[in-house]
């Protein structure tokens, strides 16, 4: 069965959406020090069943929330 394995939140105002999710669901947050504006999301304990994310700057072109899922076979998914 496919799942989801990460989350990406897509925002406007990113450091609003960090302080917002740390608050309401007390997720653990970080900034990636990379050469993009992106927060990085722990939403419990790596033993504990679940999935994390991102958190990115909205753009022209991407808006909303993206979930990425996990499959065997593409090809069979998309037939």
């Amino acid at each position: 069965m496919p799942r989801v394995v990460h989350f990406e939140i897509i925002a406007n105002d990113p450091e609003k959406t960090v302080a917002f999710y740390k608050k309401v669901f007390g997720w653990k947050i970080t900034k990636w020090e990379g050469p993009q504006e992106y927060w990085l999301v722990e939403t419990g304990e790596t033993e504990e069943a679940g999935i994390n994310g991102g958190i990115f700057r909205s753009n022209e072109v991407l808006s909303g929330t993206v979930n990425s899922g996990d499959v065997k076979d593409i090809d069979a998914y998309i037939h």
